[in-house]
């Protein structure tokens, strides 16, 4: 079943600003005043919109109970949400939205490096502030189009030398190399921005080092369906069943074919919503959550994208 019918929060919108060029904030309270699910820096909401369903950032305080704050960029010839977002969410709007999923936590370590692009910025405003709650050292690097299309650079400025702001239109894009290059060595990586710096960030990160970065997508990285994909049986332990996937076919798709309760939200292997643990076999890992270090070692799957190398995986399902 869509997600939406098991964990939906009505709430309304109390604020909204532009905190930049076709960026705008927009906070959600309660309609009662009551308190929301509580949260951690890195998780995001699924925001439910006429028609479709888009995941966004919280960018907000965790420590305020009583509302939640996205930060959403305008773009004419996306999928239609975010010129929802900047054309009818009006104070006052009631909506929607998921309770918070997490798959950006910021794990405890000695320090941290934070790189964003562009609208990539939210999730590490919390991220910031709970570093310097816990007396951890961190650096920021922020690159956009031009310092007018770039939201929260006054705040940010705030922090001195810790963030370096870099506007492409009069400094150049942001120099991957050498920020893996100066990261210190007990200090996690974290990056959030769009697909090519994100894929470039993979790329100059030494294959030792991978399992220190950590990326956040919000659009899918590669093909669902491949040439060579091949036919495969899904057993599902819960169940009770066995379901064939066919090539061209999604595990999701199949599952609900045979009437198995699935839960599910974007589809492209973004949102997390769907995860299943792997009882048995071994999975073609297709999201865009896991990294490649976590893909080696994970006991869990997205069927909305991800298929298998195996005649047969057991889900637990």
């Amino acid at each position: 079943m869509r997600a939406d019918e098991t964990d939906a929060i009505n709430i309304v919108v109390s604020e909204r600003e532009m905190v930049a060029d076709g960026v705008v904030r927009v906070e959600f309270r309660s309609p009662e005043g009551a308190d929301l699910p509580e949260w951690s820096p890195g998780a995001h909401i699924d925001v439910h919109l006429p028609a479709m369903i888009r995941q966004y950032s919280l960018c907000g305080d965790p420590g305020e109970r009583d509302r939640y704050a996205i930060a959403v960029l305008k773009q004419p010839d996306g999928r239609g949400g975010s010129r929802y977002v900047h054309g009818r969410l009006e104070v006052g709007t009631s909506l929607t939205i998921s309770a918070p999923r997490n798959r950006f936590e910021l794990v405890d370590a000695p320090g941290y490096c934070f790189v964003a692009g562009g609208i990539g910025i939210t999730p590490f405003l919390p991220m910031i502030n709970d570093a310097i709650s816990r007396n951890r050292p961190w650096k920021l690097f922020y690159g956009g189009r031009n310092a007018e299309s770039m939201a929260f650079r006054e705040l940010l400025s705030e922090y001195g030398p810790a963030v370096e702001i870099t506007p492409e239109d009069q400094f150049g894009v942001l120099n991957l190399r050498s920020i893996v290059d100066h990261l210190p060595r007990e200090h996690m990586l974290y990056c959030c921005g769009p697909e090519g710096m994100l894929a470039a960030m993979e790329g100059s990160m030494p294959a030792e080092d991978l399992g220190r970065l950590h990326l956040e997508r919000f659009a899918k990285s590669g093909e669902v369906h491949k040439p060579d994909d091949f036919a495969f049986t899904v057993e599902c332990k819960e169940s009770g069943c066995k379901v064939l996937v066919p090539a061209g076919v999604t595990i999701l798709d199949a599952l609900i074919g045979a009437g198995v309760d699935a839960n599910f939200e974007c589809r492209e292997g973004t949102c997390g919503t769907c995860e299943l643990d792997v009882l048995d076999g071994a999975p073609d890992h297709r999201d865009s959550i896991l990294s490649p270090q976590e893909r080696k070692m994970a006991t869990i799957l997205f069927p909305c994208v991800s298929r298998a190398n195996t005649p047969e995986l057991v889900l637990d399902v």
